[in-house]
């Protein structure tokens, strides 16, 4: 069922008690689209209320979440005449490796050659995580030592890629806690490192859809530290609270680029935002 579909289901029904508005507020913002936001769709829907015009409230609610969303561009950059260099960025647990792992799986569907870099090298999970994939989907994967230097590793595997040919170097990056300072200055230090080979043309954040308000709070803090560019979203499967994705881009301004639904390397795609505010409110 749509995040709205109850909303409006008020609005038609008319004559809501006091009690029945805060009910629906609580629920909405259990959905993790923030009390602030929550508090301006309730506003909208309330002003409508005595007329149960549907249709403008939908086409009112539309509109807002419309601006909500980030303007910026969802594409993911490709340069034709030179290598196409991602860092995946992320505190672990949000999904970070098989990200990385779904994203080489559509660029490569896409005709493109992909190089991986396992630069997490202080998690040795990540490391045969990423390597299992790469056997799986036919794709180099440069690694280090356990414990070793994340930007040695990204800097030889932009070696390779850029000998390669490939199309795309995507780069697995260390993901300790976000409230961990030595953790940005890595992966600042890994993109300087890269940059004396080949620029870095985009940083996507993986943020776990279930942290909700949490996961808008490492948005803003890796946004601090660097630049990041995109967002992928995780365990989008049903079992997210679907205001997650309205609320952190409000929130960051940052565009959602892939949302991942689901264990399997297709379960990955590139975020639909009218699709997603469609189904907002189906019924």
């Amino acid at each position: 069922m749509g995040l709205f579909s109850k909303l409006i289901a008020k609005v038609k029904g008319g004559g809501s008690s006091a009690s029945d508005w805060n009910e629906l507020e609580l629920a909405l913002i259990e959905s993790d689209l923030g009390a602030k936001n929550v508090a301006e769709i309730i506003e909208l829907a309330r002003s409508l209320e005595k007329s149960r015009d549907v249709e403008s409230l939908e086409s009112a609610l539309t509109a807002a979440l419309t601006k909500w969303l980030s303007p910026s561009n969802r594409d993911l950059a490709k340069h034709t005449e030179r290598l196409t260099t991602v860092l995946v960025v992320g505190v672990n647990g949000t999904g970070k490796t098989t990200s990385s792992a779904k994203l080489t799986n559509f660029l490569k569907s896409n005709g493109n050659k992909i190089t991986l870099a396992a630069a997490d090298t202080f998690r040795a999970a990540a490391t045969e995580q990423l390597q299992t994939w790469g056997d799986r989907l036919g794709v180099e994967v440069v690694t280090g030592p356990q414990n070793g230097d994340p930007a040695s590793v990204s800097f030889d595997a932009a070696t390779k890629a850029i000998a390669a040919n490939s199309n795309y170097l995507i780069v697995d990056t260390a993901g300790r806690l976000h409230t961990k300072s030595d953790l940005m200055d890595e992966l600042g230090k890994v993109r300087r490192v890269i940059e004396k080979l080949t620029p870095v043309d985009e940083v996507l954040l993986v943020v776990d859809a279930t942290t909700g308000q949490n996961g808008i709070n490492q948005a803003k803090i890796f946004t601090q530290s660097v630049n990041v560019t995109g967002l992928i979203l995780t365990k989008m499967d049903g079992s997210a609270r679907g205001g997650v994705a309205l609320a952190i881009e409000r929130e960051t301004g940052i565009p959602i680029k892939f949302v991942g639904t689901g264990e399997s390397a297709n379960d990955f795609a590139p975020f639909d935002a009218p699709a997603y505010l469609s189904g907002l409110f189906e019924g």
